[in-house]
């Protein structure tokens, strides 16, 4: 008897699955560090935002003879331009000190800010943003911990 050789066609179910075992092993190296990268890009954004807005606080109160946003309008004055009395008017001769609309928080993507006075030692849930009115002291108001190990609320 005789075999003739022929010529491999394709690929054999061990290869297939050798090669699906590696690319699989590659995914679950690879995909935890994903996510780190994410919420470590969140934490990061969540930081850069809170100094943009204390530093614009910080600027309303130095042109606004050490008077912190507060009352109906809070922190909306930050995105307009407002009188020396913290009026918020187009013609006024402060601000904006946000060029853009408000910042949004990165972590739960709300820009809504509870106003406060005083400072809680904790968020209250509400997501967002906690400003306090009296100390102009500014906060997420998120209650977990990012990757540093840091919560949201202490950055």
């Amino acid at each position: 008897m005789t075999f003739k050789n022929r010529k491999q066609q394709g690929f054999t179910l061990v290869e297939l699955l050798i090669v699906v075992i590696i690319l699989g092993i590659l995914a679950a190296v690879v995909i935890p560090q994903f996510n780190t990268a994410a919420g470590e890009s969140k934490e990061a954004a969540l930081a850069s935002n809170l100094a943009t807005v204390r530093q614009a606080i910080e600027m309303y109160k130095v042109q606004h003879d050490d008077a912190f946003p507060s009352g109906a309008n809070n922190l909306e004055a930050l995105t307009s331009a407002t009188d020396i009395d913290g009026t918020i008017n187009a013609a006024g001769l402060y601000g904006p000190y946000l060029r853009n609309s408000f910042p949004k928080n990165p972590i739960d993507a709300t820009a809504a800010v509870s106003a406060v006075d005083p400072m809680p030692g904790a968020p209250d849930g509400n997501g967002g943003w906690i400003y306090d009115t009296g100390t102009g002291e500014f906060r997420a108001n998120v209650a977990n911990a990012g990757p540093s190990g840091i919560d949201y609320f202490d950055l």
